[in-house]
């Protein structure tokens, strides 16, 4: 792929993949690779895309290209491997387990991923390193498979044949690899801990990994991993037992993915910590590519939960810079709809039918309420906060502008749901007391 053809981004016009936030693109005479180009659409819930932010498509599309350029420079890992052997709060059992194999690979020759580079918004050109001089929405990718799991019907119960996995190479490992760092009020999986009784929330912080009951807000002693299923109508959390059954891979492999996650993440970490956000989590896919393991999909603000802390008036409040900012605001001010796309979740378990398809059919007959629309005064608080982190992955604005100007966001957003008479409920969800 020395010679990359020119593709100014304004001729791509029929993608064979049109996604709820993004298309794919084929590249003339070269199926190894497409272009990823993202929309400004945003989707919650697993229900689509039923929002837009404005500037959100370059955005999403800069941080991919800036992230995975950084995950391919050893020197990045040097640096993540000096802070990792210097955090002194981690046990060093973890710390042996977490670099043992991989880091010398990730420090000498630095990470594969799917990532190419950029293509110039104006000629099109292909931008392998820094960011072309008009950055634009398509990074070039390279392609693997996606092999979906079949539908197995089991007496009267509706599960998802992995079976074929395991005989697979070059495809997408049918896992999300969550990584987080600490625990937040609205995570998935601190909402399946409160729903648990004392019995079994000792056998889940066993699952997870964790020695000490799960809060709200708080940091964990070390970085723990859960994985969701992939290809299924809906995210599925599922143990680190099934989840190395459904990848089809090697215990080994199946080690490393872990491996290369939480490392992973501590990049993102120190990229975000520059500008005073805190990374609580995020999510990572790979593709099996026969002995390696590669970073693909999306890494980006649809992807993480950064958050930073802002005082108001004597109390401390905790700001979303990342799309679950959108997921509380329909929580808290559309509760309605919400509800009803739990019960189409919960219909969907027991019916065998995709619970999008029960929502559709709930909402046109009146029973469940129709998709929202969001307040253009939420939109632009979205719009303003993303900017600014946008600004500084492009070396745009100095650190310490960066963090400032993102406070005072936070505190606009604040302001939002006090007028709105939600300040209460605000702060059930992300006071911090």
């Amino acid at each position: 792929m020395s010679e990359f053809p020119r593709i100014p981004p304004a001729t791509l016009t029929n993608p064979f993949y049109a996604g709820s936030v993004q298309q794919l693109h084929e590249v003339p005479g070269d199926d190894s690779v497409m272009v990823m180009r993202t929309t400004n659409a945003g989707s919650v819930f697993d229900v689509g895309a039923i929002f837009e932010i404005p500037g959100n498509d370059l955005a999403r599309a800069i941080f991919r290209h800036v992230l995975y350029t950084k995950l391919g420079q050893p020197e990045v890992w040097q640096r993540v491997a000096e802070a990792i052997r210097a955090d002194i709060g981690l046990a060093d059992t973890y710390r042996e387990a977490l670099l043992a194999g991989v880091m010398d690979d990730l420090t000498a020759h630095g990470a594969r991923t799917h990532h190419v580079g950029m293509l110039d918004g104006e000629t099109g050109e292909l931008c392998r390193e820094g960011l072309p001089a008009t950055p634009s929405t398509c990074n070039v990718v390279r392609r693997y498979r996606i092999e979906k799991p079949g539908r197995l019907d089991f007496l009267g119960a509706h599960l998802y044949d992995y079976s074929a996995f395991p005989h697979l190479d070059g495809n997408v490992v049918p896992l999300e690899v969550i990584v987080r760092f600490g625990i937040t009020s609205g995570s998935s999986v601190y909402r399946k801990y409160l729903a648990m009784n004392e019995s079994a929330r000792k056998g889940f912080e066993l699952e997870l990994g964790v020695s000490r009951p799960l809060q709200a807000w708080s940091m964990l002693e070390r970085p723990i991993i859960d994985f969701t299923s992939k290809y299924e109508p809906e995210d599925r959390m599922v143990s680190k037992q099934e989840a190395g059954v459904m990848s089809g891979l090697s215990g080994a492999q199946f080690r490393r993915i872990g491996q290369l996650a939480v490392l992973g993440g501590w990049v993102v970490r120190h990229l975000l910590e520059e500008i005073g956000l805190l990374l609580w989590d995020l999510k990572w896919e790979f593709a099996h590519d026969g002995d390696d393991l590669v970073y693909v999909d999306t890494i980006d603000t649809d992807s993480i939960r950064a958050t930073s802390f802002i005082d108001r008036g004597g109390e401390r409040f905790i700001i979303h810079y990342n799309k679950q900012s959108m997921r509380d605001y329909f929580r808290l001010l559309r509760g309605d709809w919400l509800a009803g796309i739990d019960d189409a979740k919960a219909r969907a378990k027991t019916e065998g039918v995709a619970f999008t398809e029960l929502l559709k059919a709930g909402q046109a007959a009146g029973t469940y309420p129709g998709t929202p629309q969001v307040s253009a005064e939420f939109i632009a608080l979205q719009v303003r906060k993303m900017n600014l982190v946008s600004a500084h992955m492009l070396g745009q604005a100095e650190p310490e502008a960066t963090r400032s100007a993102l406070i005072e966001a936070g505190l606009a957003e604040v302001e939002f749901y006090a007028a709105a008479g939600k300040l209460e409920d605000f702060r059930k969800l992300n006071g911090i007391s």
